[in-house]
């Protein structure tokens, strides 16, 4: 292994790390010697996501949290920080989403997502500075939806565009700190909710077809990149938002679209 993805002696919270995405890049860090947390809303599937890190690393520890509660994810620091001290790796991951036509959503509907997205990649970060040690790497999940506008994801779309711009002033106040603020912003990836959700079955074709490589990315990969991006092979790149898409920023918002489209269809 090469040494600078060697994680052994680090700590590392993962927001969101009980499911998908965010447990295979929990997985990832625990697979290379981190001692790691997850945390979400879910007792059930932090329970399990404890259970299966324990069998790919060293300490884990699990906790329920709802990122919209300030005071929910404040604890899960002051545990962690009493547990192991300060910490190497942040990642915000928690997210929510479905599809609907703006015209359609509620002011709830869009306040919910706007909470868990926006406020909650807040909630984390600030409630996560104090603990954080001197050259820690944060990582924000975000979505090409952030700039790139894309019929029934209004709510996505606003939510995520903030979460950019958060990421990008943070890198600019917490570097006098040697803290690193990027995001990752995952394209269509195969085996998650979101992709249930918003590719039904059958678009799956149609949106492989608009990813330039030619399929769905893994979990594994959107993991890889998080740890480049917390390795000292990334060390000066802070404020970055970068794409892990296949090369379908642009063209790979069609299968959401169609399967929005379907969703409008079957309102009639």
């Amino acid at each position: 292994m090469d040494i600078r993805f060697d994680f052994s002696g680090k700590k590392a919270v993962v927001f969101g790390g009980t499911t998908g995405i965010n447990l295979a890049i929990a997985e990832a860090f625990a697979t290379r010697g981190a001692a790691v947390a997850v945390a979400s809303r879910k007792q059930a599937n932090v329970d399990a996501a404890v259970e299966h890190l324990r069998g790919h690393g060293g300490p884990v520890l699990g906790f329920v949290a709802d990122v919209r509660d300030m005071d929910s994810v404040a604890a899960v620091f002051e545990a962690v920080g009493s547990e192991w001290g300060t910490l190497d790796v942040l990642v915000s991951g928690a997210a929510g989403n479905f599809l609907a036509e703006a015209n359609d959503l509620s002011s709830n509907g869009f306040k919910v997502v706007v909470d868990i997205d926006l406020n909650g990649s807040f909630h984390v970060m600030r409630a996560g500075f104090e603990h954080l040690s001197p050259g820690a790497s944060v990582i924000n999940i975000t979505a090409p939806q952030a700039w790139i506008p894309v019929r029934y994801q209004a709510h996505v779309c606003a939510a995520k565009a903030g979460v950019d711009q958060l990421t990008r002033v943070l890198a600019l106040e917490w570097g006098g700190k040697g803290i690193r603020v990027n995001a990752i912003a995952p394209g269509p990836i195969s085996g998650t909710e979101g992709m249930a959700r918003l590719s039904p079955a059958d678009l799956d074709g149609d949106a492989v077809t608009s990813v330039p490589l030619g399929r769905f990315g893994t979990k594994e990969e959107i993991a890889d990149l998080a740890m480049f991006l917390s390795s000292s092979a990334a060390a000066y790149i802070s404020g970055a938002v970068i794409p892990c898409d296949g090369g379908g920023s642009y063209e790979g918002v069609r299968g959401i679209e169609q399967a929005g489209r379907l969703l409008a269809a079957s309102r009639q």
